[in-house]
C-alpha cells in the first residue's frame, strides 16, 4: 500500500470534485508533517488556490473533508492556512510495513532488458606503486555509485584502466636494473607493489641527488636559481637513461618489454590483494599500453575528416575556442601520444566492448578541465554519450598529519592503512567487552568488518565533492555518526530475533487492529523514505546521501528502543508488531550499507 499513491490520487480526484478542474499531478506536493503539528503527511495546498479562488485555509478544510470521506490512508486533517496536515490510519501503516516485509530488496530496482547501460570507471592505479589513501577515497567511491546506479535499475559496467606506461613506469625499472641487484617479491617477502613502489621513491631520491649537483654547477657558471634548476632537470643523466628507456620500450626492444611486463606482473598481483581486502573489484580492466595506439589511430582518423589540424611540427591539435576551451596537444611532433589520446584510445575500446549509455568517470577534482575536453572531443569524433559524460569530480583526502607525497616515499599506502583500522577495531573491541562468547576466528572476522566498516562509512559520509580530513581513531566509534554505531545496532536487533526465535515468539502473526505508536510510525516513515534516499543518490550520484539515511534510521531506531521494549512488551501484539518492525530495520540497514560496499555483522 503506497500512502502516497494512495493521497495523490484522492487529492486530484478531491481537487477535479471541487473545483471542477483536472489538476496536473505535479501540483501535488507531500512532505513529512513538521515537529509539533499533528499528522503524518502535509499536502502543500497552494498550487491550488488558482483552481479554488479561496483563501488558503478554506482550501486546505475542504480538501482535507473530501480525502478523510474517500481515502482509506487519511484517518484525521488539520489545516493550517495552505498546509494541510493528514493523519494516517493505522491499518494504513500496517499495510505499508507489510509491504516492506513481502520485499527482501525494498527500495531497490532490478535493471530490466531494456534498462540504460552504464559504464563506472575507477581505481586508475599507476603501477610504478602502491595504492594510497587518495586511491582508497576513490575505490569505495566507485564501487559504491556502481552499487546505487544498479539499485536505481541500471545495468552496471565497472572498469578499470591501468597506467601501465610512461616516464614515471621506467623511472622504477630503472632503479630495479641499476640497485634491485635482481630482487623479487619471493626474495624479499614483498607485495609486488610495494617492491616496485621502493625502487620509484629510490629513483626520485638519486635523481634529486644529481639535480642538486648539476644545479650547483650551472650556478658556478653564471646561470640563475631558476633556469639552472630546470636545466639540471633535464641533463640529469638518470632522466636521459629513463627516457631512452622510453623510447626503447615505444620501439618494442624485446629486453625492456619483458621487463616491463615482468614487473607489472608484481604489481598486479599485488593490486589484486589490495582490492580484495577493500572488498571491490572490476567487470573489465584495461591498459594504457594496449589504449595509446587506439588512440592514435583514432585522432589521425579525425585529422583526415577535418575535425583537428597539424602544425608544421608534425604535431596534431584540436582547435576547442570555438567551445570557450584552447588549443589541445593530441600528438607530440615526435609521434607520441598524450594523455588525452589514451582516454580517446580507451573510449573506443570500450565502445566496441560494450553498448553504453552513460559513461562516468570516477577522477579527482585536479582533471576538471581534462574532462570538459574530453567530453568535447568525444562528441566531436561521434560518440553518442561523450558530451554527456560524467566526471565524478571528488576532492583530495588529507590526514591530521597533511598531505601525502608519493614520490618522497610519505605515501600512506592503502595496505598499510587497511591493516590499521583492522587493528584498531580489535583493539577497541576487546576493551569494550564486545568479544566475550566468541572464538578467536570469529574475533578477527568482525574486527575485518567494523574496520573496513570504519573506515568506509568515514569516508562516504562526506560529501565527494569536498577535500576531507581522515582521522583513522575518531572513524572506530561505537556511538555517534560511525560504520561501528550502525554496525552494532544491526548486530544488536540480530541478538533480539535470535532470542526471539529461542523464545519462539518469532512467529506471532500481526494483528490487522494494531494501531502504531508515534514513534513506531516515524520507524515505519523512515524505512519507507529508503527507496527516495536510493533514488535521489542515483540522481544525484551521491553515497554519503546513502551513508546519511542509515544514519538516521539508526539513530531513531535506537531511540525507539531506548523508550519502548521488544521482548518484553506489554502484550503479544506488541511484541509481534516491534519484531516485524526490528526485522525490516535490520533488513534495510543490511542493504544500505551494502550499497556503501559495506558488511555488517550478525554479532559484535
Amino acid at each position: 500500500m503506497n500512502i502516497e499513491n494512495m493521497i495523490s490520487s484522492s487529492a486530484l480526484a478531491a481537487v477535479k470534485e471541487l473545483y471542477g478542474v483536472d489538476a496536473e499531478p505535479s501540483m501535488v506536493q507531500l512532505q513529512k508533517t513538521k515537529p509539533g503539528f499533528e499528522g503524518n503527511l502535509t499536502l502543500v495546498v497552494f498550487p491550488f488556490l488558482k483552481l479554488s479562488h479561496k483563501k488558503p485555509q478554506d482550501t486546505a478544510t475542504e480538501i482535507g473533508e473530501v480525502l478523510v470521506r474517500d481515502c482509506k490512508a487519511v484517518a484525521a486533517y488539520n489545516a493550517v492556512g495552505g498546509f494541510l496536515n493528514l493523519v494516517i490510519a493505522p491499518e494504513a501503516w500496517l499495510g505499508l510495513l507489510g509491504e516492506i516485509d513481502a520485499d527482501p530488496t525494498f527500495g531497490m530496482k532490478h535493471a530490466g532488458e531494456d534498462a540504460p547501460l552504464v559504464m563506472v570507471e575507477y581505481s586508475s592505479p599507476n603501477t610504478n606503486k602502491p595504492l594510497h589513501l587518495g586511491h582508497v577515497r576513490n575505490n569505495l567511491l566507485g564501487w559504491s555509485l556502481a552499487k546505487i546506479l544498479e539499485a536505481n535499475g541500471n545495468k552496471v559496467v565497472k572498469t578499470n584502466i591501468v597506467n601501465d606506461r610512461g616516464i614515471h613506469i621506467m623511472k622504477s625499472m630503472l632503479a630495479w636494473l641499476k640497485w634491485g641487484n635482481g630482487c623479487t617479491p619471493e626474495s624479499t617477502g614483498k607485495k609486488g607493489d610495494h617492491l616496485i613502489g621502493d625502487f620509484y621513491v629510490l629513483f626520485d631520491k638519486h635523481y634529486r641527488e644529481e639535480c642538486a649537483e648539476l644545479k650547483a654547477k650551472f650556478m658556478a657558471e653564471g646561470l640563475d636559481d631558476e633556469k639552472a634548476e630546470e636545466k639540471a632537470k633535464q641533463e640529469a643523466p638518470l632522466i636521459q637513461e629513463a627516457h631512452h628507456m622510453l623510447v626503447k620500450w615505444e620501439q618494442g626492444d624485446k629486453e625492456i618489454r619483458d621487463l616491463w611486463e615482468m614487473m607489472n606482473n608484481w604489481v598486479y598481483a599485488g593490486f589484486d590483494e589490495s582490492y580484495k581486502a577493500l572488498g571491490v573489484s572490476f567487470d573489465k580492466i584495461y591498459y594504457e599500453s594496449n589504449t595509446y595506439l587506439v588512440g592514435k589511430n583514432k585522432v589521425m582518423e579525425g585529422l583526415k575528416k577535418g575535425l583537428f589540424y597539424k602544425r608544421e611540427d608534425g604535431s596534431v591539435w584540436a582547435d576547442l575556442t570555438a567551445d570557450g576551451l584552447d588549443q589541445k596537444l593530441l600528438i607530440r611532433s615526435d609521434g607520441t601520444s598524450v594523455y588525452m589520446t589514451q582516454d580517446i584510445g580507451t573510449a573506443e575500446m570500450r565502445f566496441n566492448d560494450f553498448p553504453i549509455d552513460k559513461m562516468i568517470y570516477v577522477v579527482g577534482n585536479e582533471q576538471n578541465y581534462h574532462f570538459q575536453v574530453l567530453s568535447l572531443l568525444l562528441d566531436r569524433l561521434g560518440f553518442k554519450w561523450g558530451k554527456d559524460l560524467v566526471h565524478f569530480s571528488y576532492g583530495m583526502v588529507n590526514l591530521p598529519n597533511g598531505k601525502m607525497k608519493s614520490r618522497e616515499g610519505t605515501v600512506v599506502d592503502a595496505d598499510d592503512l587497511v591493516e590499521q583500522m583492522v587493528k584498531e577495531a580489535r583493539q577497541t573491541s576487546d576493551e569494550l567487552g564486545k568479544f566475550h562468547d566468541m572464538s578467536e576466528e570469529e574475533k578477527q572476522e568482525v574486527a575485518r568488518i567494523v574496520g573496513l566498516g570504519a573506515l568506509k562509512y568515514f569516508i562516504l559520509k562526506v560529501d565527494a565533492r569536498k577535500n576531507m580530513l581522515f582521522n583513522p581513531a575518531e572513524s572506530i566509534d561505537f556511538n555517534g555518526n560511525t560504520g561501528p554505531f550502525i554496525q552494532y545496532t544491526y548486530a544488536r536487533i540480530q541478538s533480539i530475533m535470535r532470542k526471539a526465535h529461542e523464545a519462539g515468539v518469532d512467529a506471532l502473526p500481526i494483528d490487522s487492529c494494531y494501531a502504531p505508536n508515534a514513534k513506531e510510525v516515524e520507524v515505519i516513515q523512515k524505512l519507507d523514505a529508503f527507496k527516495v534516499a536510493v533514488k535521489d543518490a542515483g540522481e544525484n550520484y551521491n553515497p554519503a546521501g546513502i551513508a546519511n539515511y542509515c544514519y538516521e534510521l539508526t539513530k531513531l531506531f535506537n531511540q525507539f528502543y531506548h523508550d519502548y521494549s521488544i521482548l518484553s512488551a506489554d502484550t503479544d501484539v506488541e511484541k509481534a508488531f516491534r519484531l516485524k518492525l526490528a526485522a525490516n530495520v535490520g533488513k534495510v540497514i543490511k542493504n544500505g550499507m551494502g550499497l556503501l560496499g559495506i558488511e555488517v555483522p550478525e554479532r559484535m
